[in-house]
């Protein structure tokens, strides 16, 4: 998913607090400008259904082998298996290789080490502390379109563990998007939990816990909700009851019977405000290593418009090293382009 094809306007707005910083680096080299880059390599993309843009062919190979291709002939000489250590007394990048430990001091030098999200590929934020040692500002890295920790039942964890919430709408605050997520053994998880991870993290980090309201049935008004679940039973259980009258069943159900008590379930006004309500308490986000991508990282203060570090000249950074965070859909990628253009 390369990135997105929604009007800029709307796109930049997904930068959040970061937006106007970075609005300058996505019009030099934004969506259109990505599309077409790939278009030179030879790979060709299609806005899918969602808005997002993806390769013709739905792979990531062939881009990648053109672009290194394309590299290696202008004269870009790679040199593989080398972990970075930091810098040396004397301001020299160190490297530990295959031919043991060295040293080397470029004219210029362009960090573009990701955040902490991806330790088994490389990503594990390794270089924060190495900065924040030479003098650069650097915000904590912290978990992005994360999933999120609820103290599910056990009944409830064993019987739903995996099962897709579809059609369900989420709130924080005065934040609402429809969509979808899964409930895992350890919370949820998912496209519409990544939507808000931001505010619901930053909402722990300041009250140690938070909670969101589920909207089970979106396309359906409080009202409509509340008179078919006063519409006479008989003799049929109440889960039949809401199965019948409102389509609710499965892990929708499930989520019901785990959230509202007894003698809540038989007040059908009551039951029709928490099925359009519903309250999901998060206890903290999942572990950075499983998060999609990282927060925090070198402030835009810190650097330059050619995002070079102010303190050390001549050294660059991009990508996820910087501070600024995207929900999935493109924006990550698009921006880790622009400012490492």
């Amino acid at each position: 998913n390369l990135t997105h094809g929604e009007p800029f306007e709307r796109f930049i707005g997904r930068y959040g607090e970061r937006a106007d910083w970075l609005a300058p680096y996505l019009q030099h080299f934004g969506p259109q400008a990505l599309r077409d880059w790939a278009g030179a390599l030879g790979v060709s993309t299609f806005v899918g259904s969602s808005g997002r843009v993806f390769p013709t062919d739905m792979k990531a190979a062939p881009l990648l082998r053109a672009w290194l291709h394309r590299l290696k002939v202008a004269g870009v000489r790679f040199h593989m298996r080398q972990h970075w250590l930091g810098w040396s007394d004397a301001g020299a990048l160190r490297f530990a290789g295959p031919a043991g430990e060295h040293a080397v001091s470029p004219g210029a030098t362009v960090l573009a080490l990701g955040g902490a999200s991806w330790p088994r590929l490389g990503s594990d934020g390794a270089w924060w502390p190495w900065l924040r040692a030479r003098g650069i500002d650097v915000a904590p890295l912290r978990p992005s379109n994360c999933g999120f920790e609820v103290a599910w039942s056990d009944y409830f964890r064993e019987r739903f563990a995996g099962h897709p919430l579809k059609s369900v709408a989420i709130g924080v605050g005065d934040w609402k998007q429809v969509g979808e997520f899964v409930v895992t053994a350890h919370g949820v998880e998912g496209s519409l939990i990544y939507a808000a991870s931001a505010p619901l993290r930053d909402r722990i980090e300041a009250e140690g816990r938070t909670t969101l309201l589920l909207d089970l049935l979106p396309a359906r008004p409080l009202e409509w909700v509340q008179r078919e679940l006063a519409h006479p039973r008989g003799s049929r259980s109440l889960a039949s009851h809401l199965k019948s009258r409102l389509n609710l069943f499965g892990v929708k159900a499930g989520l019901l019977w785990e959230r509202v008590p007894k003698e809540e379930q038989a007040d059908p006004v009551r039951l029709a405000t928490l099925i359009k309500a519903l309250p999901i308490v998060l206890n903290a986000p999942r572990p950075i290593d499983e998060a999609i991508s990282t927060a925090g990282g070198v402030k835009p203060e810190a650097v330059n418009p050619q995002c070079m570090l102010k303190a050390l000249p001549g050294v660059f950074v991009a990508g996820e090293m910087l501070d600024w965070e995207a929900p999935t859909g493109g924006y990550l990628l698009t921006a880790c382009f622009s400012t490492g253009l």
